[in-house]
């Protein structure tokens, strides 16, 4: 191995192991979270703040398309006994940019509706770090006087890149983030 590939791996390796964790993560967060129901159903609110940082931005601008994915899981709660898992859903929101016409497309796969097309980057941001009046279980599943849980989580999903493109474009996986669980209890 010649001196300058030694040095290249060393400073990779002192970038993987040695810069903490904090200064690749983001500060990625759930907030607004909201469990509420309509006359049949039960329905989840939640936004995702912190997720966008300057290389994530300039990654989309540049046509690489983006997927936040959502984990929502229900469960009863049940003493002595293991929680009783009642709807495990996982939605993902896109967004794809097309540089010709200048034109951000959203696809939200838990709408039963096309993509929407916006001209606007900070719309288009708030649609995919949003999930608004999502479905997780029907009211004929929960039963009156006992105790919930909703657990939910966001992930940016990893980015697939051209083969050529992933030794040029290395630092993209420094956007990636995935925030922590979060849960709201609740009695029926």
């Amino acid at each position: 191995m010649s001196f300058m590939n030694r040095k290249i791996l060393a400073l990779l390796l002192v970038i993987v192991f040695f810069v903490p964790n904090s200064a690749v993560a983001q500060d990625a967060r759930l907030t607004d979270i909201i469990v509420t129901n309509t006359q049949d159903e039960v329905l989840v609110y939640l936004n995702v703040e912190g997720a966008f940082r300057e290389k994530m931005k300039k990654a989309i601008l540049s046509g690489v398309p983006t997927s936040f994915s959502f984990f929502v899981s229900l469960y009863r709660v049940r003493n002595l006994r293991f929680d009783e898992k009642i709807s495990d859903i996982m939605v993902t929101n896109t967004v794809k940019y097309d540089n010709l016409k200048e034109e951000f497309t959203i696809k939200r796969s838990w709408e039963n509706r096309g993509p929407l097309v916006l001209r606007s980057f900070d719309e288009a941001k708030k649609l995919i770090t949003e999930i608004d009046g999502l479905k997780i279980a029907s009211l004929e599943q929960l039963k009156k006087g006992q105790r919930y849980q909703l657990r939910a989580k966001a992930k940016l999903s990893k980015v697939t890149l051209p083969y050529y493109l992933h030794y040029v474009l290395f630092f993209v996986s420094l956007w990636d983030f995935e925030t922590d669980w979060y849960t709201i209890d609740f009695t029926y």
